[in-house]
């Protein structure tokens, strides 16, 4: 085993984009309500470019959350604040509650990446494996249970009052795991991520996802940022940390 991965003792994740495929899942979830409504559905809307503009909305509004400009809310909330400014602008200000709150939590429900269940079984092998995603505690929980994610532990930035990249975040995940930062690996997609949790003292995996914004999709610029590990996936994350 190399030094890097005999010093590690947990592995922290990223979650919406990592480890779970947000953006099929919420296009999937989206024509399957609407085909479920039939004609009270109304014209089909554009799933796709909904599913982009929630996940855009997430990020503004969480930084308005950060700079004192909204009330503090869990993602749940933000989700369906911005899901309801949404709805009018493709087609879908008619749906009725009871299928807001059932759409909202499509996010409770998405999908593994193909690799990621049998990944993260083989980094749990050696590692505590935990999340660390701003996604509040109860959605992580039942989207891992739904996905059937092998997670030793459950962590939210929910939990520190904070969301992502604030440093208190990392350093707060590592302390409640027993471990020093330097001993705590995050494991991410987004380079903005890892870079917070460097500045927080721990070590760093990327994990790129070329289709997280769709085929041909944007992905987040890299810049120069150095990670310890870049792998392809987390099947090769275990064997670069030499996990049969």
């Amino acid at each position: 085993m190399n030094t890097l991965a005999n010093d590690i003792r947990a592995l922290t994740f990223d979650v919406f984009g990592t480890v779970v495929d947000w953006r099929s899942s919420i296009i999937g979830e989206g024509r399957a309500l609407q085909q479920r409504l039939g004609a009270a559905g109304g014209a089909p809307a554009d799933w796709p470019a909904l599913a982009d503009a929630w996940r855009a909305g997430y990020f503004s509004t969480m930084a308005q959350v950060t700079r004192g400009e909204l009330a503090p809310d869990n993602v749940d909330g933000l989700h369906r604040l911005i899901l309801d400014r949404l709805l009018p602008r493709f087609g879908l200000g008619h749906l009725p509650e009871a299928e807001r709150d059932h759409l909202n939590r499509a996010w409770h429900r998405l999908a593994p990446w193909p690799d990621s269940v049998a990944g993260l079984t083989r980094l749990r092998s050696r590692y505590v494996t935990a999340t660390l995603s701003n996604g509040n505690v109860a959605l992580l929980v039942n989207m891992a249970k739904h996905a059937g994610l092998p997670w030793d532990c459950v962590l939210s930035a929910e939990l520190v009052g904070r969301f992502k990249p604030d440093l208190e975040v990392y350093r707060t995940a590592a302390r409640w795991l027993g471990f020093e930062p330097g001993q705590v690996m995050m494991v991410a997609a987004h380079p903005f991520d890892l870079a917070a949790a460097q500045r927080a003292g721990l070590k760093t995996a990327y994990i790129p996802r070329p289709d997280e914004r769709g085929p041909g999709g944007p992905m987040e610029p890299v810049g120069d940022t150095h990670f310890d590990i870049v792998a392809p996936d987390l099947g090769a994350l275990a064997t670069q940390l030499g996990i049969a």
